[in-house]
Order: C-alpha cells, then sequence, then structure tokens
C-alpha cells in the first residue's frame, strides 16, 4: 500500500520536514526538561521536611533547568526581603541540555533513504524554534516558585546556547566541513576559505587553541584537587553540616558534582594569575589572599587558600599555564615539523609563529568565555561576585601562551631542522625527494658497482686468457657521483685454497728466472712461457704443442708458429700446423 502510494509534491515534503524538525526540537527539550524534574521529585519525596507541594518541585526543576542554559535566577524568599540572584551556572548541567539540541538537530538534516538533504538553514530554525518555545513555556511555569527567572537572560545567553547547539548538530550532519562559508559571509573570507592552505593553517589554529584550553582545565582541576586533599577535613565537616538526613546530603553531593567544572575553572585563573573573586572585597591569587572574603559553608570551597601571604605551593600553581603553553606548541608542531616528516615540507618560523600566536588568541579567547561561565553572583552585597573575572583571565591565557609558547615552537622547531637529527632518523634527502627506503637501496647499488667496477689484477693462473680483455660494465651515475668513499680502493679476491697461493709464488719464480715477470700479460713470449711452466707442473699431462690461437686473434699475431724454448725440431712444429688444420685431431 506505501509503495503504491502517489510522491508528496516537493513543497509538502519541504513543510514535513520543517514540522519533523520542529518537533525535534521540542522533544529534546521535554526530554531534558522531564529528566531533571524526575531526579527533583525523588529528592522532594524522599526529604522529611519538604517545604512546598509537588507543583513548588516542578516550579523549582524548571528553574534549574533554565539556570542550565545559563539563565539567572532570584530567590525571593531572603531574609531582607530583596530577591537574591544566583548567577553561578553549573556547567556540568549544560552538557545534558546542549546535546540533546545538538543530536535533534543532526538527526533532523540527516539525509533521507533516496538520498535527499533538507535544507539546512529551514532545519536549524526550525529545531531552534521548536526548542525555545519549551523554554519559553519553562520560564512561565516557574515564575511562581521559588526560583524565578530573570527574562532578560532568556535572550542571551539561553537562545544563544541553543542556537549553537543546534547550528553544531547541522553542521555535524553535513560532514563537519570547514567551508564553504555562506553567501552573505564577506567576500574576503569567502576567498580565503577556498584556499587548502589556509584551512589547513586554520585547523591547525581551532585544534591548537582547544588543546591549550584543555591543559588549562586539566590542570586547575589538578590544583583544585591538591587544595582539597590538603583540606580534608573542613571539607567533609562541611558536607556533613549542609544536611542531616540522607536526601538533603544526595543533593549536596549532586550539586558538588554538578559544579566540578567551575571549581576547575577556578583552579586554572589561579594559576593563570588574575585568581578568582570571593566577594567584593577579597580575591585569592597565587600572591596571596586579599580582602575578608565571604564564603559560603560548601564543601568545594574548603579548597580556597587561607588568608595572608602565599607559600611557595601555592607558586607552584604558575606551572599551569606554563604546561598549557607548551601543550599549543606541541600541537603546532605536530602540522609544522612532523618527527616523522620531510624536511622540505616543514612551515617557515614566520607560519609557525604566527600559527602559534593565533592559537594562543585563540585559547585566551575560550578560557575568558568559559570563566566568564563559571562565576556570577550568588546574592547581594558582598556575595554580587563571586568566581573568575573573565575578562582577566583570558587576556592572561594569551600572554601565557604566547609568551612561552611562541619561543617553545621555534626552538623545537630549530631543533627538529638540524641536520644531524634528520641524517639520525635516515630522512629523505631534500634534494632527491627519495624515500628512506630507496635511498638505502641507492647506497647498496653504489657499494655493489664499486665492486664491479674494472680492477686490474694483479696475477692469474687460467690456461686459456684471451688477448683484449672484455669490456666491463660501467657502473651507473649513482655509484659515479658518490663522494662519501672518495678514499674507496678496489682489491681482488683473496684465495680460497692455500694450494693456490702455492701455485702463484712457483709460478712467480718461474717468470724470474727467464725474465719475463712485470712484461705484458698478453704478450707472445709471455704466453709461452706460462704454457712451458704449466706443462712443467703437470707431470707430463701436457700436450707437446702450445696453446691454440683462436682465429679472431690469429690477425694480431705472427703467422709462424713460435719455436719451444725446450728444443723442439721444426717437425714437431710442422705437426702442430697438421694437427691444428685437421678438425678433432688427438695429440
Amino acid at each position: 500500500m506505501t509503495e503504491r502510494s502517489p510522491m508528496l509534491p516537493p513543497e509538502r515534503t519541504r513543510t514535513l520536514i520543517l514540522a519533523s524538525a520542529l518537533l525535534r526540537g521540542a522533544v529534546a527539550a521535554g526530554l531534558g526538561l522531564g529528566s531533571l524534574a524526575v531526579l527533583v521529585t525523588v529528592l522532594w519525596i524522599s526529604s522529611p521536611y519538604p517545604d512546598s507541594g509537588p507543583g513548588g518541585a516542578l516550579r523549582t526543576a524548571a528553574g534549574i533547568w533554565l539556570l542550565a542554559h545559563g539563565a539567572e535566577l532570584l530567590r525571593p524568599d531572603t531574609l531582607s526581603g530583596v530577591p537574591a540572584p544566583v548567577g553561578v551556572v553549573p556547567l556540568l548541567l549544560v552538557a545534558g541540555p546542549v546535546w540533546l539540541a545538538h543530536r535533534a538537530a543532526r538527526d533532523a538534516a540527516e539525509p533521507d533513504e533516496a538520498g535527499r538533504r533538507p535544507s539546512q538553514a529551514g532545519v536549524f530554525c526550525a529545531v531552534t524554534a521548536g526548542y525555545l518555545l519549551v523554554v519559553a513555556g519553562a520560564a512561565a511555569y516557574a515564575r511562581g516558585g521559588s526560583l524565578r527567572v530573570v527574562p532578560e537572560t532568556l535572550a542571551f545567553p539561553v537562545a544563544l546556547v541553543v542556537a549553537c547547539a543546534a547550528a553544531a548538530g547541522v553542521w555535524t550532519a553535513a560532514g563537519r566541513p570547514f567551508g564553504p562559508l555562506p553567501s552573505w559571509a564577506p567576500l574576503v573570507l569567502q576567498e580565503a576559505m577556498a584556499r587548502t592552505l589556509f584551512r589547513d593553517r586554520a585547523e591547525a589554529v581551532c585544534r591548537a587553541a582547544a588543546t591549550g584550553a584543555a591543559a588549562l582545565l586539566g590542570g586547575g582541576a589538578l590544583v583544585v584537587a591538591v587544595a582539597l586533599g590538603r583540606n580534608a577535613a573542613a571539607a567533609q565537616e562541611s558536607f556533613l553540616v549542609l544536611s542531616g538526613d540522607w536526601s538533603g546530603r544526595t543533593a549536596v553531593l549532586l550539586l558538588a558534582v554538578a559544579l566540578v567544572p567551575n571549581a576547575a575553572l577556578w583552579g586554572a585563573a589561579y594559576g593563570l594569575g588574575p585568581g578568582f573573586a570571593l566577594g567584593t572585597g577579597a580575591t585569592a591569587t597565587p600572591l596571596g589572599l586579599s580582602g575578608t572574603p565571604a564564603v559560603p559553608d560548601f564543601p568545594l570551597l574548603a579548597a580556597v587558600p587561607e588568608p595572608g601571604a602565599a607559600t611557595p605551593l601555592n607558586w607552584a600553581a604558575c606551572a599551569v599555564p606554563v604546561v598549557a603553553a607548551l601543550a599549543v606548541a606541541w600541537c603546532v608542531l605536530r602540522r609544522a615539523a612532523p618527527a616523522d616528516g620531510p624536511r622540505a615540507r616543514a612551515w617557515s618560523p614566520r607560519e609557525t609563529a604566527l600559527t602559534t600566536g593565533l592559537a594562543a588568541l585563540g585559547c585566551g579567547a575560550l578560557m575568558a568565555l568559559l570563566t566568564a561561565a563559571a562565576g556570577g553572583p550568588l546574592g547581594t552585597g558582598a556575595l554580587g561576585t563571586f568566581g573568575p573575572v573573565g575578562w582577566l583571565a583570558g587576556p592572561a591565557a594569551l600572554a601565557w601562551t604566547a609568551i612561552v609558547g611562541v619561543p617553545a615552537a621555534l626552538l623545537v622547531r630549530l631543533w627538529r631542522l638540524r641536520e644531524p637529527g634528520w641524517a639520525w632518523r635516515r630522512d629523505v634527502p631534500e634534494e632527491t625527494g627519495k624515500t628512506p627506503e630507496e635511498a638505502g637501496e641507492r647506497k647498496e647499488k653504489r657499494k655493489r658497482a664499486k665492486k664491479a667496477a674494472p680492477v686490474e689484477p694483479k696475477h692469474a693462473a687460467t690456461s686459456a686468457a684471451p688477448a683484449t680483455p672484455e669490456p666491463v660494465t660501467a657502473p651507473d651515475g649513482d655509484a659515479m657521483d658518490d663522494d662519501d668513499d672518495a678514499g674507496f680502493e678496489p682489491y681482488d679476491f683473496l684465495p680460497t685454497d692455500p694450494w693456490h697461493e702455492h701455485e702463484k709464488d712457483r709460478h712467480e719464480k718461474d717468470l724470474r728466472g727467464k725474465g719475463l715477470h712485470g712484461k705484458d700479460w698478453h704478450g707472445k713470449d709471455e704466453r709461452e712461457a706460462r704454457w712451458a711452466s704449466l706443462k712443467q707442473g703437470s707431470g707430463g699431462l701436457m700436450a707437446d704443442f702450445p696453446a691454440h690461437i683462436p682465429a679472431a686473434l690469429r690477425s694480431d699475431e705472427p703467422s709462424a708458429a713460435p719455436a719451444a724454448d725446450d728444443g723442439r725440431s721444426a717437425q714437431g712444429a710442422q705437426g702442430t700446423q697438421g694437427a691444428q688444420g685437421t678438425p678433432g685431431a688427438t695429440p
């Protein structure tokens, strides 16, 4: 039945796709709100002394869900009667709503079974609109609860957070392309993104900036962990004092876990130098805690340093930005001068320094954004400023990563490109561009060619040596132009049997006795002398005529047969000529 149904027109298909994307956005928001409402309801049910009914618990859940998007809340029930703002966002709660909005946009932007991909702009707008409809309803519902939403914060940053998550989902569905830019983007940026080199450099900058920010977060978490370990007794006492029943302690524990990323950013800001504010009149830095802090009773705040001058242990927190700067330089060098790459592909010092500087700028921007989100007001008066200040932590991160990272990247690049290092790694020669395997084969070929080069023999023991030496194949150019083995001297093969050495010495003595040593090896007299020597050493097994001269070499020799030195007669010589003229004659 489905196969026989007519296809829908394109306009109706587009409308259904957008409606589906709108529904996906609303469902994603409902899932996040519902899961948090279930958790708050369970804690309300398990509490022995609830402050309100189930409606109050649900309104509180709606307020906390909006706080997870960056909205600012107000507590109207205070001792002074003045509503107190709650602006510190537990950053771990942000991960849930952002992931749900991202997944909804990604699924809505996926192509259908026929391979048709919906409009990316339409999907983005539909998913964002569906999500924000639920946000508006939750804000209206939480208005009468214990945590009310400041209306101005619904546009910024709540709508901005949802839009960024949806845009990231659409980008993921498209394969995370690094360009092209939209048509409304400036022409200069569009032309730059069209270049492959620019995209590679931009990708390296983004990766290095994210690596530096992650290193700062990890270092800040380590600083907080060490401080909590030193003040573990105070943290435990604060945890036990805040609530006496297990449901209250569970709520405190969950809130502390949700604030762990905030604590890591506080530690990173502390290591960078600006530190964090503990109220309007107190600031904690590696140089010490100045002013009178207004610190609420909470387990994570037990890591706050004691008032007074700092100790060397506090100064050690400054190693966090140094490590982050080195991480930025390392990430840039993976692309600028890789350890296993050819030297010709390495970036220039200017490109390396510029990329590291831009990565430091990106790292500073990320840290400014994150530290600004990690802090905020917790009340009025002394608690109006609480946490790190973004416009101070961001420039500090930029300064640390630029001052330490750029020289480190240049020095490591210089060390990797040094000649001994590349030769030690058997890298590719810059002028040839061959691989290390080809370079090794070429070297072995040179050695074999040198051994095969023509070498003038010292002595020989063969009986039928030609009058003219055979031509020897000349080695190739790789062997002729090798300057590394300039002192190479060819040598003859060593004897394999002592008998050869004995025969060679005896033959040399015979030649010296006849006065032929040192003369031409292929001359007539030398040939006859060799023949006589071989005949004498054969024990009577040799024929009584001289060596046969091939017809090809007979033109260079006299027509008369050589006279033997042992007193042979002319009849013997004539008999020899007759034997040569008769094929198959036997002596």
